[in-house]
């Protein structure tokens, strides 16, 4: 894991910012003394969910404080899976936190809120330029999420006479009419109150075999007005979704329930499929439902391989902490803590990029078989962006992927065409960008 040169690099830095006076607070952490009997205290934002409780996060914060003496963590826990929408809250009142744990540093970094890892810092990492920004790199990507897979009741299946996953998008089709045939909801798709991001899985798994596999740089284009959501290439893609629901074979009485609900949806076999993020295969091996659960990649029309991911998840520190180079150290300990990762493995399905890093053995099938896929995908140079989750350079504009899971729902409930969502995003990109 982390060099002990590394480490003490990191720890004469910090000892030097500290030696002097304090740098400017935000408005909620303060820093006094020197070097060696400095104190600082610094907000962190983080997130609870069924797989990362207060618990997980309350022990990471200890050992991680432990490595690094002086330091007093103020946790601040988001309402909702909104981290981004809460933390401009937070900084339209000049409160933005100081570390801040998977919230996307886009809008954030342009408006110099923001501190830059260096490439010291980031030595460890397998990706260390994931998700720049201007040529910067403001997240930690420590952390590789396929973003969907498609779990599926192997039971459901077999009821339905399918004997393997399909490989192109015609037999998904296939496979899903008769899975309807027998009277079996093909599709577990959520999106409900405070979660309306949980509706856009479909969607990003059309636009990575549709759009991004024959141009990956397809929403840099957006950004630099060379293309448009209206254009076939993305159009296509949005159509299919609206296809399936049209057909029937994703129900819509889903779009009103929570993340949660859905997952626990799936679990009560109330759909076959269920287009999820890498993070599901902890939970159905912790807590395996009353069926098995299978894996494939969301098929794409030529049977190709297609896996949408995203690479980074980790700290970003606020250009005014009260010491950056203490809040970095500090986000670097949490990070780099193998008791951490592997919990982080073990509760969320994390697949871990760092260098050195080893999983705990003893994973369950589920995500063994996710981490398989992955790393097959990324052998045949098969991985793309998914779409809406970028955060580096020609990713949306902030807020827009909230705007687009809502036209998402429209699309899945028939209140919009596909041409008629492609204008939708183009208006509201064009308000984001003003």
């Amino acid at each position: 894991m982390r060099s002990r040169a590394m480490l003490s690099a990191l720890a004469f830095t910090a000892a030097l910012a500290l030696s002097g006076c304090a740098a400017g607070a935000s408005g909620n952490g303060s820093a006094q003394g020197d070097g060696s009997k400095g104190k600082v205290t610094l907000t962190f934002l983080t997130f609870e969910t069924p797989n990362l409780t207060a618990k997980y996060w309350d022990d990471a914060i200890a050992r991680a404080s432990a490595e690094v003496p002086g330091v007093t963590i103020k946790k601040l826990v988001a309402p909702s899976a909104d981290r981004v929408g809460y933390a401009k809250q937070l900084a339209a009142s000049g409160q933005l936190p100081d570390i801040m744990i998977a919230v996307s540093p886009n809008g954030f970094a342009q408006a110099g809120q923001l501190a830059p890892w260096t490439d010291a810092e980031l030595v460890d990492f397998v990706s260390p330029h994931s998700n720049p920004i201007g040529g910067k790199v403001y997240q930690l990507p420590y952390n590789t999420q396929p973003t969907p897979l498609v779990y599926y009741n192997k039971s459901d299946f077999a009821a339905a006479g399918i004997k393997a996953p399909p490989k192109t998008y015609a037999e998904l089709l296939d496979d899903s009419a008769k899975l309807k045939a027998k009277g079996i909801n093909p599709f577990v798709v959520g999106g409900g109150g405070k979660d309306t991001w949980a509706d856009m899985y479909p969607l990003i798994s059309t636009v990575a075999t549709d759009t991004y596999k024959q141009t990956p740089d397809w929403l840099a284009q957006k950004a630099a007005g060379k293309v448009k959501f209206t254009d076939p290439a993305f159009t296509k893609a949005a159509a299919k979704v609206a296809a399936l629901a049209k057909n029937g074979y994703v129900d819509t009485a889903g779009l009103s329930r929570s993340y949660a609900d859905n997952e626990q949806a799936f679990r009560d076999n109330k759909g076959a499929m269920y287009p999820m993020g890498s993070w599901f295969a902890a939970s159905a091996d912790a807590k395996k439902p009353g069926f098995d659960v299978g894996v494939f990649p969301w098929p794409s029309d030529d049977g190709s391989l297609v896996v949408p991911a995203y690479t980074g998840g980790g700290m970003s520190v606020s250009s005014k902490a009260p010491n950056v180079d203490l809040a970095k150290k500090w986000a670097l300990a949490f990070m780099l803590d193998k008791t951490s990762l592997d919990n982080s493995v073990k509760s969320d399905g994390a697949i871990i990029a760092l260098k050195d890093y080893t999983p705990p053995s003893g994973m369950g099938p589920v995500y063994t078989e996710t981490v398989r896929l992955y790393q097959d995908a990324a052998k045949q140079n098969a991985i793309v962006n998914a779409f809406s989750i970028e955060t580096g350079d020609g990713s949306m504009p902030a807020g827009l992927a909230d705007k687009a899971a809502a036209g998402v729902a429209d699309l899945i409930n028939g209140e919009k065409t596909a041409g008629q969502f492609g204008s939708f995003l183009d208006d509201e990109w064009a308000k984001a960008s003003r």
